[in-house]
C-alpha cells in the first residue's frame, strides 16, 4: 500500500467510525420498535472458504469438537475496530462468542498448505451488508502456537488492507494479499471485516502451513488430508470364474476420485464403489489383492492390507453350511411419533451376505439387502424391540442379534390458534420461529437447537413481550432491554456479562 493510499484509507476509517457512531445513537433513539421492523432480514454473515478457514473445516468435518459454529461458519460476529477494540486477548478466534474456536495448541487445529507470496483470499457472504474494508493479519515470528491468540502474537499491522468504499460488496469476494515470505511453518492468518453500518466485524482464523519456495503460484487451499487407505478389505463372495471384494470409504480432504485394484501386484480394475468384481478368473485359484484410494487431485492412498481369495472348483464345489455372523451395532434414528429408522454394521460370510432380516417384537416385518431400515405406522409413545438376522445366498442364517429397545416420541400437541408454542429442547427452529419461554415470546435468529431462549443470542424477545431478567451469560444487541434489581436497562451495544447499573453499555430506563 502506497503512503497516499494509506492516507485514503485512515481518512476512510476515521469517517466510517463516525458514520457508526451515529447509527448506533439513531438506533437507541427509535429503540426496540426499529430493531423488531427488521426481524424479518438476517445480519451480515461471512467466512473466508479459500484458502479454507478454521470454522469452514469445522462445518466440513475436518475440524473435530467446534460447537455451534459447525454449524454456521458464517456466525463468528463480534465488536469490530479490530486490533484497538474488538474480541478480548484468548478469544479472538472466536469473536468471544465461540469459545471453542479459541482453543489453541501445535495440533489442535487442521491447517492449509499455503506458499509466501501472492495468495487469493476468497470470502463468502450470506449477507452483504455495508462494508468498511478487510484487514489481514498474521503471527509473529516465534509466536508459540500452544498459548492462545492474543494481540502480541500478532503482528501490530495488517500485511493486507483492502478498501470496502462503504458500499455493499457482492456475495463473493476475493482479494489478492501478499502474503510475508520471511517464515515458514505453522502460522495462523486472522482475516477481519469491519462492517461499514454497525460496530460490529466478522473473523476468521486460517491455520496455515506456511512454506517458502519462491513461487508466486496460488497454493492449494485445501486442507492436509491425503487419501486414507482402504480398511476392513474382504472377500464378500466367489464363484468358480470371480471374486468379489469389499471394503470401507476411505476419506480425503479433496474427496475420492475411485479405488485402484491390484492383483498380484498389477493393477486390473478401477471403481467409484467401496466393492469391485474380479472376472474371468480360472476355477480353484488362489490370489492376493490389494486397493489403493486416490482422491480428485490425483493424490494416492497407501495400499490396503493384502487380502487372500480363492475361486471355487468345478469338480468339487463345496456346499455353503457356513452361517453368516452375528449383526452388531444395532442403533436407531430419526424417531418421530410413528416412525424409526434402523442402521447396523455389516455381517461377514464366508461367501457373502444376502440380505437382512428384520424383526420387532419377535416378529418378522421386513427384508432389505442394506444396513438400514424404516419400520413406520407405529404407535406414538410406544416401546418397540428389534432384533436384525443375517442371511446368505445358502440361506445360512445367523444369531440374531442383540436386542434394541426404541420408544417412539409422544404425539404433538398443537396449540390453540393464536398461541406460540413452549420452547422445545429438543426441536430444531428456523430464523423467524416463535417460542415462549416463561412467559416472554422470543423469535429465532437463524438456525439453532437446544439454545436456551433467555440465555442464547439466537432468541430475541418480543417487543411486546414481558421485559426478560438479565442473564451474565447471554450475548445481548443494541436495543435489547432486560429486567435487573427491579429496573428496566437498554443495551447501547453488544454486550454478555457486563452488569445492568455498572455497565455504560446499559441504559436505565425506568
Amino acid at each position: 500500500m502506497t503512503i497516499t493510499q494509506q492516507a485514503a484509507w485512515e481518512k476512510l476509517t476515521f469517517h466510517t467510525r463516525a458514520s457508526k457512531l451515529v447509527f448506533g445513537f439513531g438506533l437507541m433513539v427509535l429503540g426496540l420498535a426499529f430493531l423488531f421492523g427488521f426481524s424479518g432480514k438476517a445480519f451480515a454473515h461471512g467466512y473466508i472458504e479459500s484458502p479454507t478457514s478454521r470454522t469452514l473445516l469445522c462445518q466440513q468435518g475436518t475440524n473435530k469438537d467446534c460447537g455451534a459454529i459447525q454449524y454456521e461458519p458464517q456466525s463468528v460476529e463480534g465488536i469490530g475496530d479490530f486490533p484497538s477494540s474488538g474480541p478480548a486477548d484468548g478469544k479472538i478466534a472466536g469473536a468471544g462468542k465461540y469459545s471453542e474456536l479459541d482453543a489453541q495448541s501445535s495440533t489442535r487445529w487442521s491447517k492449509v498448505n499455503m506458499k509466501g507470496g501472492k495468495n487469493t483470499f476468497t470470502w463468502k457472504l450470506t449477507a452483504n451488508h455495508v462494508t468498511e474494508g478487510w484487514r489481514y493479519y498474521i503471527t509473529k515470528i516465534g509466536w508459540d502456537p500452544n498459548k492462545p491468540l492474543t494481540r502480541d502474537q500478532l503482528e501490530s499491522k495488517p500485511f493486507c488492507t483492502v478498501d470496502g468504499g462503504n458500499v455493499k460488496p457482492e456475495m463473493s469476494v476475493s482479494h489478492t494479499c501478499n502474503v510475508p515470505t520471511d517464515r515458514t511453518g505453522y502460522y495462523i492468518i486472522l482475516g477481519v471485516w469491519e462492517i461499514g453500518d454497525t460496530v460490529n466485524a466478522f473473523y476468521q482464523a486460517i491455520d496455515v502451513n506456511l512454506t517458502q519456495d519462491g513461487s508466486t503460484t496460488t497454493p492449494d487451499p485445501e486442507p492436509v488430508l491425503l487419501p486414507t487407505i482402504p480398511a476392513d478389505a474382504l472377500c464378500s463372495g466367489h464363484t468358480t470364474s470371480s471374486i468379489t471384494l469389499s471394503w470401507t470409504a476411505s476419506i480425503a480432504s479433496a474427496g475420492i476420485k475411485n479405488y485402484e485394484v491390484s492383483r498380484n501386484g498389477t493393477v486390473v480394475g478401477t471403481t467409484t464403489q467401496t466393492a469391485y468384481t474380479d472376472n474371468g478368473l480360472p476355477a480353484n485359484t488362489t490370489y492376493t489383492y490389494t486397493l489403493v484410494a486416490v482422491d480428485n487431485k490425483g493424490n494416492r492412498s497407501g495400499a490396503s492390507a493384502p487380502i487372500t481369495a480363492s475361486t471355487l472348483s468345478v469338480s468339487t464345489p463345496a456346499p455353503d453350511t457356513t452361517a453368516p455372523s452375528r449383526p452388531t451395532g444395532l442403533a436407531s434414528s430419526n424417531v418421530t411419533e410413528s416412525v424409526v429408522t434402523l442402521s447396523w454394521a455389516a455381517a461377514t460370510d464366508n461367501i457373502g451376505v444376502t440380505q437382512y432380516e428384520v424383526y420387532r417384537d419377535g416378529k418378522l416385518i421386513g427384508t432389505t439387502a442394506s444396513r438400514t431400515y424404516t419400520d413406520s405406522g407405529l404407535q406414538a409413545a410406544t416401546a418397540y424391540s428389534y432384533t436384525i438376522v443375517a442371511l446368505d445366498a445358502a440361506n445360512n442364517r445367523s444369531t440374531a442379534s442383540a436386542a434394541l429397545s426404541v420408544t417412539t416420541k409422544a404425539a404433538t400437541v398443537t396449540p390453540p390458534t393464536g398461541t406460540t408454542a413452549a420452547w422445545d429442547s429438543s426441536k430444531i427452529y428456523l430464523a423467524g420461529d416463535k417460542v415462549t419461554y416463561n412467559g416472554v415470546e422470543y423469535t429465532a435468529g437463524w438456525w439453532t437447537q437446544g439454545e436456551q431462549p433467555d440465555v442464547s443470542d439466537v432468541w430475541k424477545a418480543a417487543a411486546s413481550s414481558a421485559v426478560p431478567a438479565w442473564n451474565t451469560s447471554k450475548a445481548y444487541n443494541a436495543g435489547d432491554k432486560v429486567v435487573y434489581a427491579g429496573h428496566t436497562y437498554q443495551a447501547k451495544w453488544w454486550t454478555k456479562g457486563e452488569t445492568p447499573g455498572k455497565a455504560d453499555v446499559w441504559k436505565l430506563i425506568n
